[in-house]
């Protein structure tokens, strides 16, 4: 019996010891933010299990206590005794916070609240939100404290979905470094709409959409979130070889948690994609039949998804769970057992136990191993959000700066000492496809791949013209952290152009208030100091990276309005001169007054404020430079002057300097083209060259030092302006452009400049021209490009996706089939589209070399109902009317002609064209497709009448389009291949009279509404025939008409342009200073 008793003595002992080891241990203070907005009930299962593993582990409050789940959290509170709730705002600060954990944010709609069970059936229609999402406020909080405050963050599955805002969800995706499109799934047991398992919203709105459900068994249910799509994975439809989805552990995941793959797991999950795959830990991993495969292909979905992510933003760790792993509906009434965790899930089984197996093999022991890790780090471990203390400033009484003006040259200061700068750069712009600037749409990974870029282009610095978003100056922050040379900034400040041109006087208190605001907060934005409340039109969020010593200039403004200017001389005749702390003027006109007093306040800002300063330039452009130009014949390109010789820099400002910022382009204003001290002025070359001579002029009338703050060349279809060099605006192709921006940046650095910056980094499709911009849909231009507008095509880096690789081989993937015969010489012809061009394809039987010298191709198009040119299409009297007619004869003759009465260029321009004869017969005849150059105009200097100028913009031109080809001309429109029969076109929208083709706009009733008419179209009719000295010798029989679905997000690939790879060459023969 003794035995016995000592032997249960000895079990309890042993039951027991784990629990006093768990009360002698000592706790560790752990200060954990749970964010749950989903709580309707007080089961709390969204975050339960949070609370219970840090109590568990033995993780305190910083005042010690417990964590208690009904209580310690911030979010929705439910009161189901009293019928009611509250909540418990998520907090301002998040300092002294460890860990940040995001349970979820879905939220508490009505319905699901306990005491009003069963109403749902008394009310339909939506369910009605009480309570969720993420808000800006407290969104930007939560990214403050990480990247502040240097709180770790956990997020789970539906922390950004419904009802986060767009813009805060995007945000969010961003800053975890995903991409998610929408798509969310889940596992159930049974498909059974009877069940109760559904939710019946699920099969509402499958059968709402016009489809059965009929299911029973095992399944998974696929959803997207934004245009209510559902795909269903059977395993009654043999869908799936196995109904289970788990989790498969990558190489740095098995380092990290040890786990190799996970048990089946039950609940939601997130389908997205990783920003960059070796953060991943995890994947998802489903056994699908083909079957199921190709229902996934078809929605674009990934059969292998990120499951766990981990990244390092600074100091703090961020984790993202992309699914429901803490949701469990019980966990145990106790926690104060060591080693309870690790029994249960030795014991857990996923036969016996499919609810719980997931949570005890997996999810507990990755936090088990991510809340040892956090709690230990060491606080000198990565980087700070300070500046590194390698980036060495100069200091002067107290006073930082990273870069001064001497003299003439510019220099950085660099170990202790100044080294000349000579400017590398290129400017960049707000804007990517499918967004306004305005929107600053641009994401961190964009911002990461596109600083790398410009660094492999050996690029020194860069210019931004306004505030961007935190992302901007993080990703540079973080870029040059890293990077063996770093990318400096040239900072501008915008202001607002419409007011300057309605009052004409910059003196406009709210003009200056606002302005002064704004440099302000870009002051405070590039000390990482900065929290911009959302604004339409502009950039907002929590600025924390202390940028400024890479910020080695300010550029002030816009490119000054000539006729404000000119009038505020009129205005102001008696200003005088200004005198101010930091600044002072001498002979200043009033618009130099007023730019002396803005930099005067910039100066004392950021002196008073942090004790730093940086030299100061101000936007200027040739239209109002200190040079007069008696050739010019535009009144408005030289009626006025904003000459920064007329304000200097005093006392601490005359350490840092002044230097002067121009735009200069080789191809406008006209003086440049026609004034013969500049198009005969011989260059470094000994060769004419007008941008050569006009920049000694610009450097030899100014007392300090000249910076080209942009210059470029559009590599577009579209033309604006010619130069009598060859370097125009616009119809040059990547090669031409890359030739160009190497021989422009030679000769301003030939003519004593400090440098030049490129217009653009990337392309932008928001931007009008002014011989395209009456004939397109100005608040859609974002969501097409326009390669008739030269203004969209500046950049280095592109984002046509050019579908079709117009090569003449037989490699379409898509298209529409309109024509397809097995005998004749048009076999086929087939049709598809991107968001620059409409492409075709036709077969010819026996292309042989003789083919095209006796026959030639033609398309006839019409956009209209019965509106275009009447064209016979065949014996049978079956005819069309025709909106374009395209020729192709052979390799150098081809154009498409637009029909009289849909002619645009006849309606603005018949009576100072000299083309008044042709409205006789508009109604019967095709024309060329034209676009204006030049109005008439005369020389002040010469008297010279120079007249009204176009081009023919409907000349195609033959040549290989695609960019891997060797043999590439981004200016082709056709190619056609003997070898193999193909003939290829892609004619660009505007050729077509789109006004935006995302929609389906074309230009209207022209004649009657004018060039702001629109018609919205089914679709494009098309009839297409090889013909034989006249007569048709085969067609495509009938007439067929091609559409596509609207879009209201534009499809859009990254590519640089073959003049990035030129302008990398040039910079890297190139020191940083050239002497």
């Amino acid at each position: 019996m003794k035995k016995i008793s000592l032997f249960s003595i000895l079990i309890l002992f042993l039951l027991a010891l784990p629990a006093f080891i768990w009360i002698f241990q000592a706790d560790e203070l752990f200060e954990v933010a749970i964010i749950n907005k989903t709580a309707p009930d007080e089961s709390y299962r969204e975050h339960q299990s949070i609370s219970w593993l840090l109590n568990h582990y033995q993780y305190t409050q910083t005042d010690g206590s417990r964590y208690e789940t009904a209580h310690d959290y911030y979010g929705f509170l439910p009161d189901e005794a009293e019928e009611t709730f509250s909540v418990r705002d998520l907090p301002d600060s998040y300092e002294g916070t460890d860990l940040i954990y995001v349970a979820d944010t879905y939220g508490v709609y009505e319905e699901d609240l306990p005491w009003t069970e069963g109403t749902q059936e008394d009310n339909p229609g939506p369910p009605s939100l009480v309570y969720g999402g993420f808000e800006r406020e407290e969104w930007d909080a939560v990214k403050a404290g990480v990247t502040q405050h240097e709180a770790d963050l956990i997020m789970e599955f539906n922390s950004f979905a419904s009802p986060t805002p767009s813009d805060v969800r995007d945000d969010i995706t961003d800053f975890l470094r995903v991409e998610w499109q929408g798509w969310i799934g889940r596992y159930f047991t049974t498909l059974d709409k009877q069940s109760g398992e559904i939710p019946g919203w699920i099969t509402t709105r499958y059968e709402t959409a016009g489809n059965e459900w009929t299911y029973e068994g095992e399944g998974f249910v696929l959803i997207h979130e934004f245009n209510e799509e559902i795909v269903v994975l059977a395993d009654e439809n043999e869908d799936l070889h196995d109904t289970s989805i788990r989790l498969l552990f990558t190489e740095a995941g098995i380092n990290q948690f040890g786990l190799f793959d996970s048990p089946s797991y039950p609940y939601w999950f997130d389908i997205l994609e990783a920003d960059h795959e070796e953060e991943v830990l995890a994947h998802y991993s489903w056994d699908l039949t083909e079957q199921g495969q190709t229902k996934l292909d078809e929605h674009g979905i990934p059969s292998t998804f990120p499951a766990v992510l981990h990244h390092q933003k600074d100091r703090a760790q961020v984790y993202y769970f992309a699914g429901d792993f803490a949701d469990i509906a019980e966990v145990p009434r106790f926690y104060q057992y060591k080693g309870y965790a690790s029994i249960r899930s030795l014991l857990s089984n996923e036969t016996i136990d499919p609810e719980t197996n997931f949570f005890w093999k997996t999810y507990l022991p990755m936090m088990r191993t991510i809340l040892a890790y956090l709690s230990e780090q060491p606080e000198e471990d990565s980087t700070s959000d300070e500046p590194d203390a390698d980036v060495e400033q100069a200091d002067l009484n107290g006073l930082s700066y990273p870069a001064r003006v001497n003299d003439q040259a510019f220099e950085i200061y660099e170990d202790g000492d100044w080294n000349p700068f000579t400017f590398k750069g290129i400017n960049i712009g707000m804007a990517k496809p499918g967004s306004f600037p305005g929107e600053a749409a641009i994401s961190r990974e964009e911002y990461d791949r596109w600083f790398e870029q410009i660094g492999e282009m050996h690029v020194n610095v860069i210019r931004n013209y306004t505030l961007h978003p935190p992302a901007f100056y993080e990703s540079l922050y973080d870029y040059n952290q890293q990077a063996d040379e770093p990318i400096y900034l040239l900072h501008g400040v915008w202001i607002d152009e419409e007011p300057l041109e309605e009052t004409l006087d910059a003196f406009t208190p709210e003009i200056v208030d606002e302005f002064q605001h704004e440099m302000e907060t870009i002051v405070d934005v590039i000390h990482g100091n900065a929290t911009v409340e959302p604004e339409p039109g502009h950039a907002s969020g929590n600025y924390t990276r202390d940028i400024s010593p890479y910020v080695i200039g300010w550029v002030l403004g816009i490119e000054w309005y000539p006729v404000m200017v000119d009038q505020m001389l009129m205005d102001y005749p008696d200003l005088g001169d200004f005198s101010g702390s930091h600044i002072i003027t001498d002979n200043a006109e009033p618009m130099e007054h007023w730019m002396a007093q803005q930099f005067d306040h910039l100066m004392d800002y950021e002196m008073s404020e942090y004790s730093s300063m940086r030299p100061l330039s101000f936007t200027n452009w040739v239209t109002t430079d200190n040079l007069d130009q008696p050739a010019e014949p535009s009144l408005e390109e030289d009626m006025a002057t904003v000459d920064p010789n007329h304000i200097k820099p005093k006392d601490y400002a005359e350490e840092v300097g002044m230097f002067a910022s121009y735009h200069v382009y080789p191809y406008y204003p006209d003086f440049l083209n026609i004034e013969e001290d500049y198009t005969e002025f011989i260059d470094h070359r000994g060769e004419p060259n007008n941008y050569a001579g006009y920049l000694q002029d610009l450097h030899a009338s100014h007392d300090i030092p000249v910076l080209i703050a942009e210059f470029g060349i559009p590599a577009s279809r579209g033309l604006t302006h010619r130069n009598p060099f060859g370097w125009n605006q616009g119809f040059m192709s990547e090669s031409e452009q890359g030739e160009i921006l190497t021989r422009l940046y030679e000769d301003i650095i030939e003519e004593g400049m400090l440098g030049g910056l490129i217009f653009t980094w990337q392309d932008e499709w928001f931007k009008r021209t002014w011989n395209t911009m009456d004939y397109d849909n100005p608040d859609r231009r974002p969501y097409w490009s326009n390669a008739q507008t030269n203004e969209q095509h500046f950049g280095l880096l592109s984002f046509d996706r050019l579908k079709v690789n117009v090569n003449g081989q037989d490699d379409w993937t898509d298209g529409q089939t309109i024509t397809d015969k097995p005998n004749g010489r048009l076999t086929s012809l087939t049709v598809d589209h991107d968001e620059r061009y409409l492409y075709l394809k036709s077969s010819i039987d026996d292309m042989d070399d003789a083919f095209w010298d006796d026959h030639q191709f033609e398309i006839f198009f019409s956009v209209r109902e019965n509106e275009g040119i009447a064209v016979d299409l065949n014996d049978e009297g079956e005819s069309m009317a025709a909106d374009f007619h395209l020729t192709i004869e052979d390799d150098t003759n081809a154009d498409l002609k637009i029909a009289g009465n849909y002619d645009t260029f006849l309606y603005d321009y018949h009576e100072e064209s000299a083309l008044t004869s042709e409205m006789a017969s508009i109604d019967e005849t095709f024309h060329p497709i034209r676009l204006a150059l030049n109005r008439e105009q005369t020389r002040p200097d010469t008297g010279e009448i120079l007249p009204f100028e176009y081009y023919e913009a409907g000349e195609l031109r033959f040549g290989i389009g695609d960019p891997d080809h060797r043999e590439y001309d981004s200016l082709s429109d056709y190619y056609y291949a003997e070898d193999t029969g193909i003939l290829e076109i892609r004619i660009p929208w505007m050729l077509l009279n789109a006004r935006d083709p995302s929609q389906k706009e074309f230009v209207g009733d022209l004649w009657n509404e004018g060039t702001a008419s629109s018609l919205t179209v089914d679709g494009i009719d098309l009839f297409a025939v090889i013909s034989s000295d006249g007569e048709p010798v085969d067609s495509s029989l009938t007439v067929k008409r091609y559409g596509w679905d609207d879009w209201d997000l534009p499809e859009y690939e990254e590519r640089l342009k073959e003049s990035y790879f030129m302008v990398q060459e040039l910079f890297s023969g190139m020191n940083d200073s050239l002497e």
